[in-house]
C-alpha cells in the first residue's frame, strides 16, 4: 500500500511539473529571421533568401498581411534594414521576389559583380527595433565554405572572412 501511495504521489507531481513546463514554453514567443546567402560563381552573384514570421513583420510594419501592398512594404523594410559590404565596398541589393506562405514571408534579393570575397560584412537590423529579443541568423555559402553570423540588439553588424 505504501508503494502504491508513493507511486501515485510521484505520478501526480510529475504531471503537475510537466504542465508547468509546457505552460512556460507556451508563454514565451520566439522572434527570429533567417537569411541564406549563396554565391553563384557562374554569374558572380550573391543570392539572398530571407525568411521571417508573417505575424511579426506584419506587427512591426503595422500593416495587415492580406493588404495588397504588404509584400512591397516587406521588401522596402528589408532593403532599409539589411546592408551588405563585400571587401569593404557597399553593395546595392536588387529584389527578385517575395512570397507569403502561411506564417512565413520569404524575400529574395541579390547583388552582382562579385568576383571574389575575402571579407563579407553585414548590417542586419530586421525586426530588432520592434522586438527586443529578436535574433537574426545569416548562413553564408561561398565556394564550399560555410559561415554563420548572428545579429541581435547591440550586435547589429557582423563580418566573416574567407
Amino acid at each position: 500500500m505504501k508503494i502504491y501511495n508513493k507511486m501515485k504521489k510521484l505520478i501526480v507531481l510529475t504531471g503537475i511539473f510537466s504542465v508547468l513546463i509546457m505552460m512556460s514554453f507556451g508563454v514565451a514567443d520566439f522572434f527570429s529571421s533567417m537569411t541564406k546567402i549563396d554565391y553563384n560563381d557562374g554569374s558572380k552573384t550573391l543570392k539572398f533568401t530571407t525568411k521571417m514570421n508573417t505575424t511579426h513583420i506584419s506587427d512591426a510594419l503595422k500593416i495587415n498581411r492580406s493588404t495588397a501592398g504588404f509584400e512591397a512594404e516587406v521588401k522596402k523594410y528589408v532593403n532599409n534594414n539589411f546592408d551588405v559590404f563585400v571587401n569593404g565596398s557597399n553593395k546595392t541589393l536588387t529584389f527578385t521576389g517575395s512570397q507569403v506562405s502561411g506564417e512565413t514571408v520569404w524575400v529574395y534579393f541579390e547583388t552582382s559583380n562579385i568576383d571574389a570575397i575575402s571579407n563579407l560584412k553585414i548590417k542586419n537590423t530586421i525586426l530588432l527595433s520592434a522586438f527586443p529579443k529578436q535574433i537574426n541568423l545569416v548562413n553564408v555559402a561561398y565556394k564550399g565554405d560555410q559561415k554563420t553570423m548572428n545579429f541581435q540588439r547591440g550586435k547589429e553588424v557582423n563580418e566573416v572572412s574567407f
